[in-house]
């Protein structure tokens, strides 16, 4: 296969893409696996040989801390269109692994097709710059949410991003997505107990702000949602660079 039009879409959502630059991108072969809720995506270790995008589903990172009884943390989501180990392609070991949230589908490049755009085409160099740069604006956005947000404007943060991100590359509309993750998973996430989500979720919904069934989400009242969540986009990214 050829890569996702859902990473296509991320760039031009935030610059130009030149016929070449669609050309070269669309030249990419790629490799598409299925993986189960849980499955190791990527695991720890050196001497990566690809890099991998979300093509359907959802997936995370996770490290975990040397402890008598190891944790995993979750420290970050990936939508359709996320490249999400870029990093992968410039260091010599990763110390995290990649997983499947639900049923995804996940699409990988090999090393040699990136070097390949380094080397010769410099823009979309930059654009890949551009998405590792993206990725750590929103660790450091989830840093500061775990810092100064009670646990309902915590998860209603996360509820807004994830919405912007997956509207952003049209997975999502009309206020309503999936999050395929379970309660316990949300808990380690935000950094709470299952029993803190369980009343953050129950609160919203009280506020009738949103409807949550399952996975599925919709968001009745965007504005007030956006304003107990003091969220903001400009951490995504999404304007298109003025030249």
């Amino acid at each position: 296969m050829a890569l996702t039009e859902y990473f296509i879409r991320y760039l031009q959502r935030r610059d130009e893409l030149g016929a070449k630059d669609l050309a070269a991108l669309r030249a990419i072969p790629t490799e598409t696996l299925q993986f189960q809720n849980g499955q190791t995506i990527m695991a720890p270790g050196p001497d990566k040989s690809h890099s991998c995008l979300v093509l359907d589903g959802m997936a995370g990172r996770l490290h975990t801390m040397p402890a008598r009884v190891p944790r995993p943390v979750i420290t970050a989501l990936y939508v359709p269109g996320d490249f999400m180990d870029l990093h992968n392609f410039v260091l010599a070991e990763v110390d995290d692994r990649l997983m499947a949230f639900g049923p995804a589908r996940i699409e990988f490049v090999h090393h040699r097709y990136l070097l390949d755009l380094s080397e010769n085409h410099p823009h979309l160099t930059r654009l890949l710059w551009m998405a590792t740069a993206i990725d750590a604006a929103v660790h450091r956005q989830w840093l500061a949410a775990a810092s100064t947000l009670r646990s309902s404007a915590h998860l209603a943060h996360l509820v807004c991003e994830i919405y912007t991100r997956l509207a952003a590359v049209g997975v999502a509309s009309d206020h309503r997505l999936t999050l395929p993750l379970l309660q316990r998973e949300l808990a380690i996430l935000l950094g709470y107990s299952s029993i803190h989500v369980n009343r953050a979720v129950r609160d919203l919904r009280d506020r009738k702000l949103l409807r949550w069934v399952g996975t599925e989400i919709e968001i009745l009242d965007w504005p007030e949602l956006v304003r107990l969540a003091h969220f903001s986009a400009d951490y995504l990214d999404l304007e298109r660079r003025r030249r």
